[in-house]
């Protein structure tokens, strides 16, 4: 999953980037763009504003924004009262924790692979 960040909060902007900073990527190269104004010649935004009819509502985690980019990036349309309900009483349902560790442990799996044959192919 790439990201690219563009706000107009300078503090929003910064903080979104420290929380993506292992997912960021160019513009142009990017899967999703979170922005903090609405852009609708671009359909990569994923909007986040106090708006109830943002992709994700002020203030949010950095476990219901990684969460709600992963239903975006998967093709769910990310609901922000779904986001808070698993959230808001620090009672997490484990089928998200199981497949976010599923997630994880594949892109894993992959580097690991692609270590080993790039060691082989020399």
């Amino acid at each position: 999953m790439k990201i690219a960040v563009e706000c107009k909060s300078p503090l929003l902007q910064k903080s979104l980037e420290l929380f993506l900073s292992s997912h960021l990527s160019s513009l142009k190269q990017s899967d999703i763009v979170v922005r903090d104004f609405k852009n609708l010649n671009d359909e990569r935004t994923f909007y986040i504003s106090k708006d109830s009819d943002s992709d994700l509502v002020k203030p949010f985690s950095k476990s219901a924004l990684i969460l709600a980019l992963e239903k975006r990036h998967n093709g769910i349309s990310p609901k922000s009262e779904e986001i808070e309900e698993s959230y808001g009483d620090e009672v997490a349902d484990f089928s998200i924790l199981e497949k976010r560790i599923d997630i994880l442990t594949q892109e894993y799996k992959e580097n690991i692979l692609k270590a080993v044959r790039a060691f082989y192919e020399k």
